[in-house]
């Protein structure tokens, strides 16, 4: 019985150091944060930023590319209901994990093109959104995190 007591204690402590080592939706964000509401300007809102990290993303439905521990951004939204469109251009293949008011966690890889992430939240929930830029592979690059009520794929003059 201790044996199977004791090999229970290890699996458990195994699974909350793998745990320890994903996406913290508690850490400071690296890029600090960003306070939005409906009828924000300028739209699209931009941060630039290094994409990537040591990390395998492992959240909910979310099983690509690799971040760091913590959010690159938090927004804080207070929206009127409407559409919010979080979106990256890199200078790499880059993903994108965001973790919603509700706690769901939703993400992209390439729906943007040209290796480009794109995440339509319809009906915005007000309240925090972490956001974290990956890669899909395993080096750090350049790029730029944008946050927009308007579709960029519908004016692609939004898009940079």
């Amino acid at each position: 019985m201790r044996s199977i007591t004791a090999v229970a204690l290890l699996s458990f402590a195994a699974a909350a150091t793998s745990q320890a080592s994903a996406q913290d939706v508690s850490a400071e964000p690296t890029y600090g944060d960003v306070s939005l509401s409906a009828g924000f300007t300028p739209d699209p809102h931009q941060t630039s930023l290094t994409a990537g990290g040591s990390n395998a993303i492992r959240k909910g439905n979310c099983s690509y590319g690799n971040a760091a521990d913590a959010p690159d951004l938090d927004l804080y939204w207070e929206g009127g209901g409407g559409s919010l469109y979080i979106y990256v251009v890199g200078r790499e293949d880059t993903t994108l994990l965001v973790n919603t008011p509700g706690g769901d966690w939703v993400c992209d890889d390439d729906s943007y093109g040209d290796s480009d992430p794109i995440l339509m939240i319809p009906k915005a929930a007000s309240g925090l959104y972490d956001i974290w830029v990956g890669t899909y592979g395993d080096e750090m690059v350049s790029a730029t995190l944008y946050i927009s009520e308007l579709d960029p794929r519908q004016a692609p003059e939004a898009r940079r």
